[in-house]
């Protein structure tokens, strides 16, 4: 364990990594120094075996709950491609395809009359960013609500035409589905077999044991270094960015640290995690997330190959405005955001979080965080954690 110096804060540094990866650690624990971190895991798997298993810092910004090695915390979006991997286990079964009509499953929904794949939909190609009708976030954590309201939404776009980013709305499409296949939550088949049989920290719906393991998060606005909001002055977004991210305004620490938030399963929002949890799984996912008689769903190959077949390649986002490559729920690599492997694929989330697998390399990884960065386009903590694992990868590999 070592301890850094900071605005009189001691800040702790534990766990380990092998040998070679000692870069790992020295850019973990700048990122209390030079950065904006306060608590913080960082973990590699390989196969089964960890390389990196990193934690830090603290629960809270006046330096008084140290974060712990099983410290959870609220990972926003990284939570889209763990419930992406939970759905798949769906397919696996033949209970579903990702090329099936989602008319099928769910025909009161508009968006899928005409053809629309479930695939398609679970790509951010329905047209369902947000909806028309005022929300609160009382009203995200109403699960029949939201369902209805996203069954009559009439698409933003033609469904299967293009795609925008379903920043919340997603959890629910997977979610749904799954509920009226199985009659089980998304969150429930993720924990049976996918979490529990893995023994990995990652929750959507959070039990009531789990609550004192929390870190509350920390808005951007309370970062400790601010950036210059000039440069954003002229920044405009796209038409539909406030439908999807605005529609509400989710407060990091008065909502998303609640407990009402906590226990909800918006599978596109709300997974609780911590960096252990997310790479072991991922790591599972390169390997096929091999079933072992102990209530776990494995993923074949083919499976993994359906999840991650390119259902949306590098053109703009309707939302974000930027490309970004999809698989069915799954970001595929881009811009080298997973490493270098041409074959990874996971998810990242608001503030910072992360996850992915690397099947070329056997790779799980993950990163989460309680306080959150204010603009991700630039470098981020966890950009810098992936480039310094790779490099030290790359050098003992050669070695």
């Amino acid at each position: 364990m070592g301890y850094l110096a900071l605005n009189d804060i001691m800040y702790p540094v534990h766990g380990f990594v092998a040998p070679g990866f000692e870069r790992v650690r020295e850019v973990f624990e700048a990122n209390f120094v030079d950065d904006v971190e306060v608590g913080a895991s960082f973990c590699v798997f390989r196969d089964s075996e960890p390389l990196v298993d990193l934690w830090g810092g603290y629960k809270d910004p006046a330096g008084r709950e140290p974060w712990q090695s099983d410290t959870l915390v609220n990972v926003y979006s990284t939570t889209k491609g763990v419930a992406a991997l939970a759905f798949a286990t769906l397919v696996e079964e033949g209970l579903i395809g990702f090329d099936d009509p989602v008319r099928e499953y769910w025909p009161e929904l508009k968006a899928g009359r005409d053809g629309l794949t479930v695939a398609q939909l679970l790509s951010h190609q329905g047209g369902l960013c947000g909806v028309d009708q005022p929300l609160t976030v009382s009203d995200l954590l109403d699960w029949d609500r939201m369902v209805g309201l996203l069954a009559q939404q009439a698409p933003y776009w033609k469904p299967g035409t293009d795609a925008g980013y379903h920043a919340v709305t997603w959890g629910y499409l997977p979610g749904e589905l799954c509920r009226r296949i199985t009659g089980e939550s998304l969150g429930g088949r993720l924990a049976r077999c996918i979490s529990a049989p893995l023994g990995a920290d990652f929750f959507l719906g959070l039990p009531a044991s789990g609550t004192a393991r929390i870190a509350p998060m920390i808005g951007p606005n309370r970062a400790r270094k601010q950036p210059d909001m000039a440069q954003f002055a002229d920044m405009k977004m796209p038409a539909l960015y406030p439908v999807a991210l605005q529609n509400p305004t989710i407060r990091p620490y008065q909502d998303a640290s609640s407990a009402a938030w906590q226990r909800a399963e918006i599978a596109a929002a709300n997974g609780q995690a911590n960096a252990r949890g997310i790479a072991r799984i991922y790591a599972a996912a390169a390997a096929g997330l091999s079933a072992k008689g102990d209530g776990s769903v494995g993923l074949s190959s083919r499976t993994l190959a359906a999840l991650t077949r390119q259902q949306v390649g590098e053109r703009p986002d309707l939302v974000l405005g930027r490309p970004m490559r999809r698989g069915a729920g799954v970001i595929l690599n881009t811009d080298a955001m997973f490493g270098p492997g041409l074959q990874s694929f996971g998810h990242s989330g608001a503030g910072g979080s992360t996850g992915f697998a690397d099947p070329q390399a056997r790779l799980g990884v993950g990163y989460a965080m309680n306080q959150m960065q204010f603009n991700l386009d630039e470098d981020s903590r966890g950009g810098r954690l992936i480039r310094a694992f790779y490099d030290c990868l790359r050098q003992t590999s050669t070695a």
